[in-house]
């Protein structure tokens, strides 16, 4: 991993931030199931290659991000050499005692090495510092990428939420305890 600093979003950077392309390319998908059989609901959701890979637009408009970074309770940015390369938005109240992170973007060039973790592990110290319980992670079901970096963090599958985002995507919640 590359040599980076995590400390909380000023002004001067968030002009930077909403620059970033927060879209990614995915292989897969967690594909849902519902099953109803003898007054029993089932939900359970698999894994699945795409044919092909697919370009994922990121589920809020990216004009909006900017009026994003002021309704969060936190807003943490990841510097190389000085320059933002990521950021993680961070709210309180979405839960009880609960640190929710609801965007985590890390620039195109940058990914896959370690930055998105680097940026979750300070959000559970954030989260600690705010007297939270536990912390949850938000996510589309194409972000293959963030569901694996998840389940390697420790966090478990927490649950679902049909037509979560604007778009109607499907929003996946991972979360662990901070205590």
């Amino acid at each position: 991993m590359p040599e980076i600093e995590i400390r909380p979003a000023t002004a001067a950077d968030l002009p930077v931030l909403v620059n970033f392309d927060p879209n990614y390319i995915s292989d897969y998908v967690w594909q849902m199931e519902i099953s109803a059989e003898d007054q029993q609901i089932g939900v359970n959701f698999r894994e699945i290659r795409l044919p092909r890979s697919v370009r994922v637009e990121y589920p809020r408009p990216i004009s909006k991000l900017a009026d994003e970074f002021t309704q969060y309770s936190g807003l943490l940015v990841a510097l190389l050499a000085a320059e933002p390369v990521a950021f993680a938005g961070l709210r309180l109240g979405v839960a009880p005692l609960t640190a929710w992170v609801s965007d985590l973007v890390v620039t195109r060039r940058m990914r896959r090495q370690g930055i998105g973790s680097a940026l979750v592990l300070a959000a559970e110290e954030w989260g600690l510092q705010h007297d939270c319980r536990n912390i949850v992670l938000e996510m589309q079901t194409k972000n293959y990428a963030a569901i694996h970096m998840a389940q390697k963090l420790g966090f478990d599958f927490y649950g679902y939420n049909d037509r979560y985002y604007a778009n109607h995507d499907i929003g996946l919640f991972f979360g662990k305890s901070l205590r």
